[in-house]
C-alpha cells in the first residue's frame, strides 16, 4: 500500500463516537465498591482513555496507552476503536511524510498497536506494521532509545523503561513480526543493551521480565526465577502490592515514597499479571491472594487507586493501574 492509500484509508476508517462520561478526579476516600464490577472498570477506561486521547491528542504510558492494551477484555468497545483510530492517523501522517512527535512517541503507538492487534484481531494491521518498522529508525546504537525523562518514574525517567516497551512492542505482534529483518536487528541490539545495563529497580525488572517471555534471550530461566522471587516477597499481607515498594522513588518535594504504603492498584494489577505471564499458575495462593485483593478493592468509579509517586494533584498512574488490574483478571480468568 502506497503512502497516500494508506492515509486515505486510516482517515476513512474512523467514525465519531457518542459521549463518554468522565469519570471524575481520582481521590484516594473514593468508597469501595459494594461488589466487583467488568462493566464499571470498562466504563471507567473509557472515559479516561478517550477523554485523554481527546483534550490531550497525544499518546501517554499512564492512561491511554494502558487502555489500548486493556479495555478488549472487557465488555462493549465503546472507547478503544476512537483512540486506536487516532493513533492510526499518527502513523498515516508518518507515511505521508509528517514528522513524529519523539522517538518515545513511536515506541509507545507501536506497542499499544500491536498489542491491540493481538488481543482483537489476532493479526498484525498495517498502522502497527508502519509503527513498529518506524520505531527501529530511532534505535541507538547501543539498543535504547532516547526516553523522556520528566522524572514521572515509573515510566517516564529513563531509558531502561522505553527499551522494555519497544522489546515488547516487536514480542507481542502477531504474524512473527519479530522475526523480520528489521526487527531481528533492533531485537539483537536490545538483548545486548540488557546484558550491559542492569536493571535499576524491581518495577524495571518485572517489566523485562514480562518482556522475556516474549522475546528469547533476554534472561536465563534462573533469573527469570530470581525476579518471580522478588516479586513473591514484596507481596504484602493483605494479598496486595504497593507500587512504592518496586523502587526507590523521591517524591517532587524530594520526601520519600513509603515502601511500606499499603496495596494499590498499579502494583497489585502488575504483580499479578507478569508473574501469570512468567508461567505462576493461576491457583498458586500468591496469585489468588492478589486476585482476592483486585476483587475486593475497585472503587465506585471502577478504578483502582494508586497514589502518584510524585505528587497528590492527579494520580494519573491510577489509569495505568486500572489497566493492569483488568489485564491481571483477564489472565486468571476471573473477569
Amino acid at each position: 500500500m502506497t503512502p497516500a492509500a494508506f492515509l486515505v484509508a486510516v482517515l476513512t476508517s474512523a467514525a465519531p463516537l457518542a459521549d463518554i462520561p468522565d469519570p471524575g478526579p481520582t481521590k484516594p476516600d473514593e468508597p469501595m465498591a459494594k461488589a466487583f464490577s467488568p462493566a464499571k472498570a470498562a466504563e471507567y477506561l473509557d472515559g479516561v482513555g478517550v477523554g485523554w486521547t481527546r483534550d490531550r491528542q497525544c499518546i501517554t504510558c499512564h492512561t491511554n496507552l494502558p487502555y489500548l492494551l486493556a479495555r478488549p477484555a472487557l465488555p462493549g468497545d465503546a472507547g478503544w476503536k476512537e483512540v486506536r483510530a487516532f493513533l492510526e492517523k499518527d502513523v498515516a501522517s508518518w507515511a505521508a511524510g509528517g514528522k513524529p512527535r519523539g522517538e518515545a512517541y513511536v515506541v509507545a503507538t507501536a506497542f499499544a498497536l500491536a498489542f491491540n492487534d493481538a488481543r482483537t484481531t489476532g493479526k498484525l494491521s498495517e498502522p502497527a506494521r508502519a509503527a513498529l518498522d518506524r520505531m527501529w529508525k530511532g534505535q541507538k546504537a547501543t539498543g535504547e532509545w532516547g526516553w523522556l525523562k520528566c522524572d514521572w518514574p515509573p515510566m517516564e525517567h529513563d531509558d531502561y523503561y522505553g527499551a522494555t516497551i519497544a522489546t515488547l512492542a516487536a514480542g507481542v505482534a502477531p504474524g512473527d513480526y519479530a522475526k523480520t529483518d528489521l526487527a531481528k536487528a533492533g531485537i539483537e541490539k536490545l538483548r545486548t543493551y540488557f546484558k550491559k545495563t542492569p536493571a535499576p529497580d524491581l518495577h524495571h525488572k518485572a517489566m523485562l521480565l514480562w518482556a522475556s517471555t516474549r522475546v528469547e534471550g533476554l534472561l536465563t530461566a534462573e533469573e527469570q526465577q530470581k525476579t518471580v522471587s522478588e516479586l513473591r516477597a514484596k507481596q504484602h499481607a493483605d494479598g496486595g502490592w504497593g507500587l512504592p515498594s518496586l523502587g526507590e522513588y523521591k517524591r517532587r518535594d524530594k520526601s520519600d515514597n513509603d515502601p511500606n504504603a499499603p496495596s494499590d492498584g498499579y502494583g497489585t494489577g502488575l504483580a499479578v499479571f507478569v508473574l501469570r505471564q512468567a508461567g505462576v499458575k493461576a491457583d498458586d495462593p500468591a496469585v489468588k491472594k492478589g486476585v482476592a485483593w483486585l476483587k475486593g478493592n475497585q472503587r465506585e468509579s471502577g478504578r483502582w487507586f494508586t497514589r502518584s509517586l510524585n505528587n497528590d494533584k492527579a494520580h494519573y498512574i491510577t489509569n495505568a493501574g486500572t489497566a493492569f488490574c483488568v489485564l491481571a483478571l483477564d489472565a486468571c480468568e476471573a473477569r
